[in-house]
């Protein structure tokens, strides 16, 4: 298992944990949307998961960043952004 695929795997368990998901972290689709059609997720989830992954890997997500659409599109992009941005 490469460290992305770790990672992927458990920012999608803290996912699961934060939302209260009905489904299992390796469940999530890397590159389903997170709104939408894809987990269905709104406004306030994506919330919930930028306050627990900040405090997870010490990385600033604030919600005037130009860049949420794109960093919170999939599993696989958000991913990507805490692979370039932690700090923990």
């Amino acid at each position: 298992m490469t460290d992305k695929t770790a990672l992927q795997l458990e920012i999608a368990d803290l996912m699961v944990e934060a939302l209260n998901l009905d489904l299992a972290a390796n469940e999530i689709e890397p590159d389903a949307p997170l709104y939408g059609s894809g987990l269905g997720l709104d406004s306030i989830d994506i919330l919930e998961i930028a306050l627990v992954v900040s405090k997870r890997y010490g990385l600033q997500l604030k919600s005037d960043n130009e860049n949420n659409h794109q960093i919170f599109s999939s599993l696989r992009s958000l991913t990507d952004y805490v692979m370039a941005n932690k700090t923990k």
